[in-house]
């Protein structure tokens, strides 16, 4: 097929604010983890689909399935929708301890609204 690109689970993006191999990075209504660091403004390309731990805010607990956005202003994992962006759903249950601040997350490979 002529017109085939690529797969899509890893594109190159321009990193919104510094990252950190791992973290979380919202493009627009893209949502992607980190390959590498990269510096604000420098390329850098992000995972789009798979199973990550990712920070979460510690006062929630979420159950297995739970929807889960991401609060780009806190940089964080949230079940609160409000403005945030669905990236995925919780794989593991974790509790809303304030200590309990990493939650397993299958991100959706789409890119949200």
């Amino acid at each position: 097929m002529k017109n085939f690109i690529q797969d899509g689970d890893t594109l190159t993006v321009t990193a919104p604010y510094a990252l950190l191999s791992g973290a979380g990075c919202l493009v627009g209504s893209l949502f992607g983890v980190a390959v590498s660091d990269a510096l604000i403004s420098t390329e850098v390309e992000i995972k789009t689909s798979g199973v990550f731990d990712l920070p979460k805010a510690g006062s929630q607990a979420w159950t297995v399935g739970a929807r889960v956005y991401w609060d780009d202003t806190a940089k964080n994992c949230t079940t609160t929708a409000s403005t945030n962006k669905l990236i995925g759903v919780a794989t593991a249950a974790v509790g809303g301890g304030a200590g309990e601040t990493i939650g397993r997350v299958r991100l959706t490979g789409a890119f949200t609204l």
